[in-house]
């Protein structure tokens, strides 16, 4: 059975996309794919199943922070979930699972001999000290709250030693205080607030700070983007559309003609914390058409538009 492709790479999105660039992903994905788009299309369908599928797991703060937090420990397991982690391993034995779990664990700790002519006993090697797994948590907060700045609680999973001695993935809520003005992308570094380890200290937790731009906006880089939706025909005709900027300000848009999908008007000051912002023509898709206009769009296509 062929294994599930990542979420994020069905939807074409990176790990540091924020939920509304993630939305906003799958509603082009699913409209592409949709079948009313593309009826008798076998092919098309298992792709709208598939985009279904990665929204169901990222789609939301709640479950993209549990399926992160899966893979994770996957990835630290070596992909293998549930029961003592330590016990019941076939292959390298417990040596090999600290190497895969922990930074620096207790395996090959011990050298042989030295090749010493005249024999001796084996010598104990130097190691790094013992330390457990980062961990990496995402918290997305809203353009007020990046401005304006604040303390803030997240939660996480974290491998603790339970009363018998194993590890165990608890949970566990931090809060982290945040300057105002804090910009997407900030990573924070919380030492000591990672995985523990059996026979050493505990990994540090990385923060990554996701500010959420609100629907019909994404970051590029560090750059705020917000998209304008704009009929067909002021695209090519040339008019005015009305926008409403971050502060909540609203004003008319001056379209020139001949403006193509994707084209860009930057606007000085007008994005986060006095940035600039980038307004990027969409095209606005219409939901359902009268008769007349699909009328006037079969004269288009006539014509080769």
């Amino acid at each position: 059975m062929m294994a599930e492709r990542d979420p994020y790479s069905v939807l074409g999105v990176s790990k540091g996309s924020t939920d509304a660039e993630i939305k906003r992903a799958f509603r082009k994905k699913a409209r592409q794919f949709h079948p009313d788009r593309n009826p008798n299309n076998d092919a098309a369908e298992a792709k709208f199943k598939e985009v279904q599928s990665a929204y169901e797991k990222i789609g939301s703060a709640e479950a993209r922070r549990q399926y992160d937090q899966q893979q994770q420990m996957a990835n630290m397991f070596g992909g293998q979930m549930g029961g003592n982690p330590f016990g019941g391993m076939g292959g390298g034995g417990f040596e090999d699972i600290l190497g895969q779990m922990f930074q620096g664990g207790s395996g090959a700790q011990f050298g042989g001999r030295t090749g010493n002519p005249f024999g001796g006993q084996p010598r104990r090697q130097s190691s790094p000290k013992a330390r457990g797994a980062d961990i990496k948590v995402g918290l997305e907060i809203s353009l007020e709250e990046a401005e304006q700045g604040g303390s803030f609680s997240f939660t996480f999973k974290r491998l603790k030693p339970n009363q018998s001695g194993t590890m165990e993935a608890k949970s566990v809520t931090l809060k982290t205080t945040l300057k105002p003005g804090v910009t997407h992308g900030t990573t924070k570094r919380m030492k000591g607030q990672g995985h523990d380890h059996p026979e050493g200290e505990a990994g540090d937790v990385i923060l990554t700070i996701r500010v959420n731009p609100g629907e019909g906006r994404y970051w590029d880089g560090e750059v705020l983007i917000q998209e304008v939706a704009t009929s067909f025909s002021t695209l090519a005709l040339g008019g005015k559309v009305k926008v409403t900027l971050p502060s909540g300000k609203e004003g008319m848009l001056t379209v020139p003609a001949k403006t193509k999908i994707g084209d860009r008007r930057r606007m000085a000051k007008a994005g986060f914390m006095d940035a600039d912002l980038d307004l990027e023509f969409v095209l606005d898709e219409l939901e359902e058409f009268t008769a007349e206009q699909l009328e006037l769009i079969e004269k288009m296509r006539n014509v080769g538009l």
